[in-house]
């Protein structure tokens, strides 16, 4: 997988956004199809708590909005996408750099509009890890988002 120009721009301009860029992480790679984003959070004095680890703000922050995104540029504008839910389980202290890889197979996308389509909205659920360069998860969150087809929305008042 490899950077367009096109998604390039977009993490330049994402991790300048103020409120992401408050959380201390940053992405790092987006592909050219939106299908895999890549974040970085770093342990430093923006990200460091009361008893030195990455603050759970920041740990959730890293990663809240990531799913959202990648589905509003993979699925187009007849797709109307947003965050539910999330439930973040605190495993280990960060004490060290952790990294989110957010990942869309392609039967994935393909189960996601046919439900959509078939259901007119739908909520759909998956769970994305922080995780230390060896590998050790230190946090895991279940996000639930809600999709529906645009068509599927009720007209304005």
């Amino acid at each position: 997988m490899h950077e367009s120009w096109t998604t390039r721009r977009a993490r330049w301009k994402f991790n300048l956004i103020p409120a992401f860029r408050g959380t201390g992480s940053r992405i790092v790679f987006i592909s050219h199809d939106w299908r895999e984003v890549r974040v970085r959070l770093p342990l430093s004095w923006r990200t460091r708590n009361y008893v030195g680890t990455i603050f759970g703000g920041s740990l959730y922050g890293a990663i809240d909005p990531v799913y959202m995104i990648m589905l509003i540029q993979i699925l187009g504008p007849d797709y109307i996408v947003w965050d539910k839910a999330a439930n973040i389980r605190f495993l280990r202290p960060g004490r060290e750099t952790l990294y989110g890889v957010f990942h869309l197979a392609e039967d994935e996308l393909k189960s996601i509009k046919e439900r959509v389509d078939a259901q007119g909205k739908i909520e759909w659920r998956t769970v994305v890890e922080l995780k230390n360069a060896a590998g050790e998860v230190h946090a895991s969150c279940e996000k639930v988002l809600s999709i529906r087809h645009r068509s599927a929305t009720r007209p304005a008042k």
